[in-house]
């Protein structure tokens, strides 16, 4: 019973941050149009947002979007710890400017323990890696780095083993893919307000941005999702196949959390597979690239060579960076030309040796290689980049404007 209540808790918080007259509203001037099927749960009220001119959120801290972002992945491990001066020297030593700092987790967990009578103390599900984050973000102010919670959202193996209703059931286990992770279920509007008040309570901290991760459903989920027991909300009754109740279900989690994280003057960014730019959409995850593109500030396609197959006539693509980087580019370019308002395209790129491909198949990346990734990036006209070591041990030397 005690558990139950901390989650009706998390609940009447998120639906009472939207109706009770929160003061913090951003400049809009009347409500959300969301539709009844997908948006209707935590609906902002009128009379707040017409008063917003009045009552920009402020966090009190001062961060300026940089001239293009130029950003390295942080775990709450460095954040925390003794690496993360070392991370900031690099920072403030070279052309980088940014830093993706992990706030929730692969497994689900909270980074740093939330403030006692926030929303999202009650659920003691933090873990005190960053111990004072205001204190860490109020130090990247000091030397003008771009803060970026990244949030992890349908893969929750915290939640799904906490609340199996929200989650996937093999029988009468919680479903795991081979790595032991557990996936919740995207079809859910309680996941959804849970993730967004975990972005909203970053937004307060004051980071600039939040960039959601697995905004998904698990890998190769059209072959199982006849073989596993979930609900599907709202969806149950839509009348359209159940691929596309995936990419609906994907989509209207971005729109609804840019909604409601509006008032809080933040950027929102996505991860997505690099694929998912040359299909018209990743049928069994719920990715559509060009919808999630619709309803974000930024898109961060993970385009790391050594992820990719053979596409684009090139046979190893680990070993050509340049040429794969480039190749893909050119694709996003038109996908996102074709939008009315396309966002900010901001790449993941690889900053790590892929052995695992084998020999023959992978090389040992640093400077050149990592120069290469973000040289062709450049000359398709793309400026932004993200590099992703998970270790945190970037390469040394790299000119990051070259």
């Amino acid at each position: 019973m005690a558990k139950s209540w901390k989650w009706l808790a998390i609940y009447a918080a998120s639906i009472s941050l939207a109706s009770a007259g929160n003061v913090y509203a951003a400049e809009e001037d009347k409500a959300p149009d969301f539709t009844p099927r997908s948006y209707h749960v935590a609906e902002l009220d009128s009379q707040v947002l017409a008063a917003s001119s009045l009552y920009a959120f402020d966090s009190g801290l001062d961060f300026a979007y940089p001239d293009a972002v130029r950003g390295i992945f942080v775990t709450a491990n460095s954040a925390g710890g003794e690496r993360f001066d070392s991370l900031i020297d690099l920072v403030d030593e070279s052309d980088l400017n940014a830093m993706v700092i992990d706030i929730k987790e692969d497994f689900g967990h909270l980074t740093y323990i939330p403030e006692e009578g926030s929303v999202l103390a009650e659920l003691d599900m933090g873990q005190g890696l960053i111990k004072d984050p205001r204190a860490m973000l109020e130090r990247l102010e000091e030397k003008e780095i771009y803060p970026i919670a990244r949030v992890v959202v349908f893969k929750d193996t915290v939640l799904a083993e906490e609340r199996p209703e929200l989650t996937f059931m093999d029988g009468d286990q919680v479903w795991k893919n081979n790595r032991g992770e557990s996936f919740v279920n995207p079809f859910m509007k309680e996941v959804w307000e849970y993730n967004v008040q975990v972005a909203i309570e970053a937004a307060k901290l004051g980071f600039k941005e939040i960039q959601f991760d697995y905004v998904r459903f698990p890998e190769g989920f059209e072959n199982r999702a006849d073989s596993l027991s979930y609900s599907l909300g709202d969806y149950e009754e839509a009348d359209i196949d159940p691929t596309q109740k995936r990419v609906q279900a994907v989509t209207d989690f971005v729109a609804y959390a840019r909604k409601q994280l509006a008032p809080y003057g933040v950027e929102v960014s996505v991860d997505i597979f690099g694929y998912a730019a040359t299909l018209p959409e990743a049928p069994g995850i719920g990715q559509n690239f060009s919808k999630i593109s619709e309803n974000v500030d930024v898109i961060s396609s993970m385009i790391y060579p050594s992820h990719w197959t053979s596409y684009f006539g090139i046979a190893k693509p680990d070993l050509e960076p340049y040429q794969l980087v480039a190749e893909y580019a050119k694709v996003e370019n038109r996908v996102l030309g074709a939008l009315d308002n396309p966002p900010v395209s901001r790449p993941w790129l690889q900053d790590f040796t892929a052995s695992y491909l084998g020999a023959g198949n992978y090389m040992n990346y640093g400077k050149p290689e990592v120069e290469a990734q973000i040289k062709a990036l450049h000359d398709n006209g793309i400026d932004e980049y993200l590099l992703w070591n998970a270790g945190n041990s970037y390469s040394p030397g790299v000119d990051y404007t070259p």
